[in-house]
């Protein structure tokens, strides 16, 4: 029987010892990141009395979006430093340096410590992506890559599900510290499974350059792919893409804190399922980050099923109704405050990403002139990065102003010239609040969302997403417009 005609279980067995390894390093990897960063934007302006930082969301917009667009750019250079030095080294400083950097993030107590730490992680993860992503690709072939990194992709979502899964628990019984020790003591095990399991395969090396040339000769040859108009147009508008993205991690946490009311639904997992009260509801509410989370379910559950759908269609129209999928689940999470439409709205999301997020690769490849493969999918971070950078003014400057209800609350009392004491946390603000204007919390919250309509964040978020639906229509238009020029 000839390779390519080998049986699922057949093909499995065909992966070595240490493309399992790889595997294995993702999924803890992710479960040690996700396990803070679906957490953070809630950490990061939770009230000191609460265990957070009591940021305002202009400053978590900074250290959230930063340090992610920086994240995305390291790869790029990465890449060639982990081919010189070797992949079993680079894994070992890569998660040494997030170890360190989750670590000094639970004791940092303001602003700039935390920037620097995360800073200090996001350059250990960055360095971390391309050699794991590389264990893969050496230890799988044309037979079995697709199955291969179809597992490689599933395994991270189950470790970006694990990790906030026991972050959410621990934070409540232990309290916010504890999930950055997890991370660390996650990413230090995967320390131990490189020294002991991972094998370096025997690379012979021959370089002439200097590893600083290879460097500077990388992001050259991306400036040169860059002068291709249609990547570069392409590249520009999946920025708008990416920055719909992010709003679900980093600013629906904060929303659903404020606004969404989901007391029955914990009312009633704290009676008939009492064991997960902890896990998942805090203050009579669900926990904001297990709304995140149905976007890592949905997308575990429904990829294989979603995916053959869009393989029947072109990867502009795939890429079109992906985005405008995704734009209106975002868009009903923000719309109302129901926890109905933010599960319903998240569930959406993911059908929209799952569409997506493959199909701008194979629409890369299908502009990329031959014999430019990996430089032009080398640019697939590159609007990812922008995004991220751009969604720090939406999630943070915009925020502040138009939904933060500890602001928006703030501007109802001095509206209604009620003096409030001086250094007050977020909590005693709103017990204050309570006493003063004699009504409950869910009252206030009613109270605001009527008076200064906190959701109407959702009009940016959907004129950018449909925004960007038009300008990858037209681009595909142009590109048809210019094959047929070309061809007479």
């Amino acid at each position: 029987m000839s390779e390519n005609k080998k049986s699922y279980f057949e093909t499995l067995k065909s992966f070595s010892s240490t493309f399992w390894v790889g595997n294995f390093l993702q999924l803890t990897e992710r479960w040690a990141y996700f396990s803070i960063f679906s957490l953070l934007a809630l950490y990061l302006v939770a009230g000191t009395d609460e265990g957070g930082l009591a940021l305002t969301h202009t400053q978590k917009g900074n250290i959230m979006a930063q340090i992610t667009a920086i994240l995305f750019l390291l790869p790029l250079f990465f890449g060639v430093i982990a081919d010189r030095i070797g992949y079993k080294l680079s894994l070992l400083i890569s998660c040494a340096v997030m170890g360190v950097g989750y670590y000094l993030m639970g004791v940092a107590t303001g602003y700039w410590d935390t920037y620097f730490a995360f800073l200090l992680a996001a350059v250990g993860c960055s360095f971390f992506r391309p050699v794991v992503q590389g264990i893969i690709a050496r230890h799988t072939n044309e037979q079995n890559s697709t199955l291969g990194f179809g597992f490689f992709y599933m395994v991270g979502n189950i470790g970006g599900l694990l990790g906030p899964g026991v972050s959410s628990y621990l934070r409540t019984t232990l309290g916010w510290k504890v999930i950055f020790i997890q991370a660390t003591v996650v990413i230090l095990f995967n320390l131990l499974v490189i020294l002991f399991l991972y094998k370096e395969p025997k690379v012979e090396r021959k370089y002439n350059i200097p590893l600083l040339t290879e460097v500077k000769g990388s992001v050259q040859n991306i400036i040169g792919a860059l002068k291709d108009k249609k990547l570069t147009i392409l590249l520009l508008l999946m920025v708008g893409f990416w920055t719909v993205y992010n709003q679900l991690f980093y600013t629906l946490p904060n929303f659903i804190e404020d606004w969404v009311d989901s007391s029955r639904q914990s009312d009633w997992i704290n009676q008939y399922i009492p064991f997960f009260g902890s896990t998942f509801t805090e203050n009579g509410q669900i926990k904001a980050e297990w709304f995140g989370n149905i976007d890592c379910v949905m997308i575990i559950l429904t990829q294989m099923v979603i995916s053959y759908f869009v393989m029947k269609m072109d990867q502009v129209s795939a890429m079109i109704r992906g985005t405008l999928v995704m734009t209106i689940g975002v868009t009903l999470t923000f719309m109302f405050k129901e926890v109905t439409f933010t599960v319903l709205g998240t569930a959406i999301f993911a059908i929209g990403e799952i569409a997506v997020g493959p199909t701008i690769s194979a629409f890369i490849a299908k502009i990329t002139p031959k014999g430019k493969e990996a430089l032009y999918q080398g640019t697939y971070f590159l609007p990812m990065a922008l995004g991220s950078y751009l969604t720090g003014f939406f999630t943070g400057n915009m925020y502040d102003k138009w939904s933060d209800k500890h602001y928006l609350l703030q501007l109802e009392m001095q509206k209604r010239a009620i003096e409030m004491p001086q250094g007050l946390t977020k909590k005693q603000y709103l017990e204050q609040a309570q006493e003063k204007l004699n009504m409950t919390p869910t009252e206030i919250t009613d109270l605001l969302w009527n008076a200064y309509h906190p959701n109407r964040y959702w009009y940016i978020i959907f004129s950018l997403g449909v925004l960007t639906v038009i300008a990858i229509y037209l681009f595909n238009r142009y590109l048809k417009r210019t094959a047929n020029e070309q061809m007479n």
